[in-house]
């Protein structure tokens, strides 16, 4: 693999979305609000031709990196997170996010979006995937812009629909790996697969772990499920049992 080599922000979120075959597409966020996973799938439909963007890759097959500067500590703090399906490239991801002496974190299994054997059941339809086409490719403002020359709005109507075709960006924030946060993360996965027309990203954050991600989402208390995109920003925070409020806070605009 072989890309020009461009400038990497001092702070920055990064995110990187590699396919079974070992293709990847990345992009480095400075504003930490843009470019998130849906845009790297719609990368990969257009570069690999596929009939739909391949969200079932999220979250098994990507790997974050966020770095900040820590107001308390008064410096630079990195934290930098992937799935086990990607930890041999490692190294790679060290190289495209300038990371030096930085420690990658094992994420948080999520039993229903990365077993393999749930992803091997898309190969069929989605062979380009577990195929190597020697791809690198940095997400940026050419990218941008095809993207939105390709889903480009023209009327009220079809704004809405390419608003909503970016799906859904969700956090789920809970406190310790216990019997009650997987009976929890069953339950809103299932509504999710069931019960939503447009794809979505969930990403579970334990706050003991990473807390400095609770504070900027302004979570205090566990669990805690948050809509972050679209915009506005919707939460429910405490027992996350009545799923019919659930899917109206997540549809509703």
């Amino acid at each position: 693999m072989a890309e020009t080599t461009k400038v990497v922000p001092d702070l920055f979120k990064g995110i990187a979305l590699f396919t079974p075959g070992g293709d990847l597409v990345y992009c480095l966020d400075s504003n930490k609000q843009v470019h998130w996973h849906s845009q790297l799938c719609l990368v990969l439909q257009e570069l690999l031709k596929l009939p739909e963007p391949p969200h079932f890759l999220v979250p098994g097959y990507t790997a974050t990196v966020d770095r900040w500067f820590c107001t308390r500590e008064k410096k630079i703090k990195t934290v930098a997170e992937l799935y086990p399906a990607v930890r041999r490239y490692e190294p790679l991801l060290n190289v495209l996010f300038n990371l030096k002496n930085v420690t990658w974190q094992t994420a948080d299994w999520q039993e229903e979006a990365c077993n393999p054997v749930v992803v091997e059941t898309y190969c069929s339809r989605f062979p380009q995937l577990w195929e190597n086409h020697d791809l690198l490719v940095r997400l940026d403002e050419r990218w941008e812009k095809e993207l939105k020359n390709q889903f480009k709005p023209v009327n009220i109507q079809q704004k809405d629909q390419f608003e909503n075709n970016q799906g859904y960006i969700l956090r789920l924030f809970v406190s310790g790996n216990h019997p009650s946060t997987k009976q929890t993360l069953r339950k809103i996965h299932r509504l999710l697969e069931t019960q939503l027309s447009h794809p979505y990203t969930l990403k579970v954050i334990d706050i003991a772990k990473h807390p400095e991600i609770a504070e900027t989402h302004n979570v205090s208390a566990t669990p805690t499920l948050v809509r972050v995109w679209p915009q506005p920003t919707r939460r429910i925070v405490g027992e996350l049992n009545n799923l019919s409020r659930i899917l109206q806070l997540i549809t509703t605009n």
